[in-house]
């Protein structure tokens, strides 16, 4: 994932971002959303962000396991297969990614002393995840395009909350990033700035989804 080490372009590309629109958000994801605000409240908290980034990695998840056992049934057609391969590695890549978003807002609650409740930030977040893994797979087994278009829903979703929150907080300005994994994900100065690279991030994986869901239409029947 390319880190945008200006503050000058994070600054710009957080404008970007709360000047769009967001996506017209699927029945699925409207659901989840109302789903997270009934349980973690409307407000923009980074305990929130923590809930999403743990929910984050799932839809790729989905996607490895679905095009191992996509590459296992075609295994005599090489193309197609090693085709199939680079799927999966891009899948991890942002699984990755979405790992490192985790510990940076982990961390950040560290700092601050934060007392997360074992059932509310541990538990049921785990719950959410494997009932979104499910929904995640039935709709990739159904049609591949809905479970990108639904990750691109997520994604959006996190892009704008992300670059919101930034906007709502301006002492996030002079807080210097002390994250303990800042060297392995290139962190900013700032942590106003790390949670703006975060927004970009989403907003790449948002970008992927969206040219998977387009390559997929290409396709005839949305098939691997």
């Amino acid at each position: 994932m390319t880190i945008t080490t200006s503050h000058t372009d994070l600054v710009r590309e957080q404008v970007r971002t709360l000047a769009a629109p967001r996506r017209s958000y699927g029945l699925v994801a409207r659901s989840l959303f109302v789903a997270m605000d009934i349980l973690y409240g409307r407000k923009r908290r980074l305990e929130k962000f923590l809930v999403l980034e743990l929910i984050a990695r799932v839809p790729y998840q989905t996607w490895e396991h679905a095009a191992y056992l996509s590459i296992t049934r075609h295994a005599r057609q090489t193309k197609v297969a090693r085709r199939i391969y680079d799927r999966v590695q891009r899948s991890r890549e942002q699984q990755d990614n979405e790992q490192w978003h985790l510990f940076i807002v982990e961390d950040m609650l560290e700092h601050r002393g934060s007392r997360l409740g074992w059932f509310r930030y541990r538990l049921l977040p785990q719950v959410i995840a494997f009932s979104y893994y499910l929904v995640s797979w039935i709709l990739y087994l159904a049609r591949p395009a809905w479970s990108y278009a639904l990750n691109a829903d997520f994604e959006d979703h996190a892009e704008h909350e992300y670059m919101a929150f930034v906007a709502d907080h301006s002492e996030l300005e002079f807080e210097v990033c002390s994250c303990s994994v800042a060297d392995d994900y290139g962190c900013a100065d700032t942590f106003a700035d790390v949670l703006r690279q975060i927004g970009i991030d989403e907003r790449h994986h948002k970008d992927e989804s969206l040219a998977e869901l387009t390559a997929l239409q290409l396709v005839s029947g949305g098939d691997l």
